[in-house]
């Protein structure tokens, strides 16, 4: 049976009327589909700053009546999201959690690195997932999410802020075929790739879109409504997404 999800990123709530109409628009949105969602994906940057109090309005904004999978982003500050969003003791380690939903594993992975912008898969990570997906009955499928894409989209703002390191990855990638795609926020646009033979899906941004070079010079396009994603893998492993935008 196919796995529907959803998944946005980059909310950047700041206490901002704006950023919580944008999040409040688009949560609005999921919870009155006709079909829910077996599971909506936060691909990192949940909060701006990284406060407990950005954490308890996300915590209000994303509460649904399916289950809500979040991840951190390079904004995010591990122990005000552990403890007001996730309701968990305050940790400075890797915050990386497995689900099954629907019969997959979807594996939200902290490819954070404190302090800085770009992203990296460290080694605890790194050996968390090879774990997590050795111990998976062998009909289980998965798919990795984390915040920082591991190649490049031709931008210099997302690309100068990329995972690092990505072969670690790759290597797992290479020994685990069970692994259908690879999930990325932090660039603030819709795009698709490949990864290590994987389909590599970024998904949009609910704060602003990035406007390519060929769009302009100011990257920041503040005017376009948030986005989200729709994945389905199906019965066959094969993954089809489809982006939608929130008027």
């Amino acid at each position: 049976m196919a796995v529907l999800l959803a998944q946005i990123s980059d909310l950047h709530l700041d206490g901002s009327e704006r950023a919580t109409r944008r999040a409040t628009r688009v949560m609005d949105h999921l919870r009155a589909l006709p079909r829910p969602v077996d599971a909506l994906l936060v691909t990192g940057d949940i909060a701006d700053h990284g406060t407990e109090a950005e954490y308890e309005e996300a915590a209000r904004i994303l509460a649904a009546p399916f289950p809500v999978l979040p991840c951190p982003g390079n904004h995010d500050a591990r122990p005000a999201y552990l403890k007001a969003l996730l309701g968990e003791v305050p940790d400075d380690r890797p915050v990386n959690r497995i689900h099954l939903i629907a019969g997959t594993a979807v594996l939200m992975c902290d490819s954070t690195i404190p302090g800085r912008d770009e992203g990296r898969l460290d080694s605890e990570t790194l050996a968390w997932i090879d774990a997590e997906l050795s111990a998976l009955p062998r009909d289980v499928p998965a798919l990795i999410a984390f915040h920082q894409p591991p190649v490049g989209l031709h931008h210099p703002l997302p690309d100068a802020y990329r995972l690092e390191e990505p072969d670690g990855l790759a290597a797992l990638l290479d020994a685990h075929p069970r692994v259908a795609a690879v999930l990325t926020g932090h660039a603030h646009t819709a795009a698709a790739s490949t990864f290590a033979g994987r389909p590599l899906i970024v998904g949009p941004a609910v704060t602003w879109t990035l406007r390519m070079p060929w769009e302009g010079d100011e990257p920041a396009d503040r005017d376009q409504p948030p986005g989200l994603a729709f994945h389905i893998l199906g019965d066959d492993g094969r993954l089809t997404t489809h982006y939608r935008v929130v008027l």
